[in-house]
């Protein structure tokens, strides 16, 4: 399930930040995001962490360690808190209620899967659980057995064990491997893991007064205390518990709790823990026993059928034959061990689920799923005989009806029918959450196209606007027109465009104009000038406007030398050699401003832009000509420059002009942006 996937993913962007996600994430070759409920492929998940492995530099042991820390945290985030802290008041419970947990989630995900909240990774519905057993040492140490199908994944389950014991029990545990097989015993072969788990309390025993072990590891049950209940007994008591706090399983308890776990039997008696009273005789008679428990089913250790509930029989006929082997009708499904006695004392704190034998059911039942029943074993040592108490495992009314069987097939106390309806309402609420999920990611996917779309816009809108004007455009704000003391503008066109447009095909004259702008363009943004406006062959820039800048006649002469170098690679369609241009640059005063609603265009006007026309006009071709106002500009400015002289200049009469040369301490590849 997504679920997985998003905590890798929260884990990688909480600690090390979104690029390394999107790093990761590319190299892995995965999506961005994981709808929660939505079944994602195996693979994805071992390339996630795989490249994780790879982008961070750390062994897989580590990551897979630190991901087990941060998926418990992350369960308990999505509001699975409460049902942990419930599997068990001391380690040994709460591990050996993983698996009573997955069967509670396989019928809230309607699958055979591995969501368990405190392991691994959750995979496809084909693929089993990972299971656990856990086995009390002398020592106070624990054997922790772990069985999977996927090989190398070990490493997570300290991460997500030892979390859960510093949180819920206030422990420090450490794991080690000390086995490593592949399990033989069980059906299909898997990775079997065992870790030895050695645990110490966080705090030492003096700190802890507010600690106290579980009731396995206060006192046997059996020892009674004489003394009246008074302060002296209280203080025994509770030192007799800080005594133990190394013991396999120390839970967190305030003083009232201690208390509550000391009970009173008779005037002054006090005893520690509980001993049941069983009656001399079973006040219940066979029919009341079988009816009262439809689902029950009692074998020997050569697994023949002894007794049966009322609707077992219904369903499978074959058991009111007594004395027939009970694995001739049905297979284990899970813990998957082999149909022993002795596989099953083995793992007689699982849940197991049986599914019938299609072969052996009735004519009836052939086209219908085959019926699963879940539930305990509980070995009766005084008939060598096992019982198992069971229930059918049925998640929906849809399932109900698919087997045609109905609510009152199922006996009144058992939950059962609670949960088959409570979860017929949950899966609807799922597939409602799982609608807005999908609803929530399209939005999303379509956010970000909007955004993307939105960039090539403005970028369109500030090449025919400056940003600044643009922008208060988009918020119907009026742009004012600005006067602007000092600017240096250009001029340019094509020599002899009118006889190459007299001698070519349209197409090739905007073949030729494409090829040379596409260069001018580029220079714009090298030495950071603006554009203007394009008419025909002409082209026109600005330096010092929409933004005034001191540097306003380096930035346009540099441009203007970039020009007649890029202008050479532009071929002349009529010749076949490269083309010529001629430009005239001119400095002094503007005002600038943006002209119409429809086509808005950003203009400048004042007499400044009649000279610099004027110095294009006049010009000689492959020369930059320069007025004496923009000499004096860049004189002292490390540029070469020539004298042209007095020339007659029309509309203005004699003026003294220069020619620009070169820039004395640029190469040319600067001045080309080039690196």
């Amino acid at each position: 399930y997504g679920f997985i996937n998003t905590c890798l993913k929260s884990l990688v962007v909480e600690k090390y930040g979104e690029e390394t996600w999107e790093k990761l994430r590319l190299q892995a070759g995965v999506q961005d995001s994981f709808l929660t409920f939505e079944v994602y492929k195996d693979e994805i998940t071992m390339q996630l962490v795989d490249k994780a492995c790879k982008v961070l530099g750390v062994p897989a042991d580590t990551v897979l360690r630190e991901f087990g820390k941060y998926f418990f945290e992350f369960c308990k985030r999505s509001g699975y808190d409460h049902m942990l802290r419930t599997l068990g008041g001391n380690l040994y419970e709460f591990i050996e209620n993983l698996d009573a947990l997955h069967s509670y989630l396989s019928l809230s995900y309607q699958a055979n899967i591995e969501i368990l909240v405190l392991v691994l990774i959750v995979f496809s519905q084909e693929m089993n659980a990972p299971s656990f057993r856990v086995e009390k040492n002398e020592d106070g140490s624990m054997h922790l057995h772990y069985y999977s199908d996927r090989r190398g994944l070990c490493h997570i389950v300290p991460g997500i064990i030892g979390a859960a014991a510093l949180d819920f029990f206030n422990i420090e545990i450490s794991m080690k491997i000390v086995n490593q097989t592949e399990e033989e015993e069980r059906t299909g072969k898997k990775e079997h893991i065992v870790f030895l788990v050695t645990q110490n309390p966080l705090f030492p025993c003096k700190e802890r007064n507010e600690f106290s072990s579980s009731s396995q590891c206060l006192v046997d049950s059996e020892k009674q205390v004489e003394n009246p209940l008074n302060k002296e007994d209280l203080e025994k008591a509770k030192n007799a518990n800080g005594d133990r706090g190394n013991s396999v399983c120390p839970v967190k308890k305030s003083h009232w709790k201690t208390l509550r776990g000391i009970i009173t039997l008779g005037k002054g008696k006090l005893l520690r823990g509980f001993d049941p009273v069983y009656p001399k005789s079973l006040w219940i008679d066979t029919k009341t026993f079988c009816n009262g428990l439809p689902f029950h089913m009692v074998f020997d250790k050569e697994l023949k059928v002894k007794q049966a509930g009322v609707s077992i029989q219904k369903i499978v006929p074959g058991l009111q034959t007594m004395g027939i082997c009970l694995d001739q009708y049905f297979r284990i499904v899970h813990p998957e061990v082999p149909f022993t006695i002795s596989s099953i004392q083995k793992f007689i704190n699982s849940q197991f689920v049986f599914q019938t034998r299609r072969e052996m059911m009735p004519e009836s039942w052939k086209e219908r799923p085959m019926l699963e029943l879940r539930g305990q074993m509980m070995w009766m040592e005084s008939l060598q005989c096992m019982l198992y108490l069971c229930s059918p495992l049925l998640r929906t009314l849809h399932e109900l009806e698919e087997r045609q069987m109905h609510i009152a097939d199922i006996a009144p106390h058992d939950v059962t029918r609670d949960l088959i309806l409570l979860n017929q309402q949950r899966l609807a609420e799922m597939e409602l959450s799982n609608q807005l999920e999908r609803k929530k990611e399209e939005l999303r996917i379509l956010s970000k196209h909007l955004e993307e779309e939105k960039k090539k816009t403005e970028a369109l809108l500030y090449a025919m606007l400056p940003q600044h004007v643009a922008n208060q455009l988009k918020e119907g704000k009026r742009v004012e027109a600005g006067e602007f003391k000092e600017c240096t503008i250009l001029f340019s066109d094509v020599v002899t465009f009118t006889n190459i447009c007299a001698q070519c095909e349209p197409i090739q004259i905007v073949l030729m104009l494409n090829s040379m702008y596409l260069r001018f363009d580029r220079l714009t943004t090298v030495h950071d000038v603006y554009k203007v406006e394009t008419i025909g062959d002409a082209y026109m820039v600005v330096g010092g406007v929409p933004v005034p800048v001191p540097t306003h006649a380096e930035r346009v002469a540099n441009f203007a030398l970039g020009m007649i170098m890029a202008a050479k690679g532009v071929q002349n369609p009529v010749s076949g050699n490269p083309i010529q241009i001629r430009v005239g640059i001119h400095t002094g005063p503007v005002l600038a401003g943006v002209v119409g609603e429809k086509m808005p265009r950003y203009c400048l006007f004042g007499d400044t832009v009649n000279i610099a026309s004027r110095m294009e006009s006049h010009g000689v071709p492959s020369k930059i000509h320069l007025s004496s106002s923009a000499y004096q500009c860049l004189k002292y400015k490390n540029f070469e420059i020539t004298e042209r002289g007095e020339i007659e200049v029309k509309g203005k009469g004699k003026m003294h002009t220069y020619f620009l040369i070169r820039n004395k301490s640029a190469t040319e590849n600067e001045i080309m942006g080039r690196p």
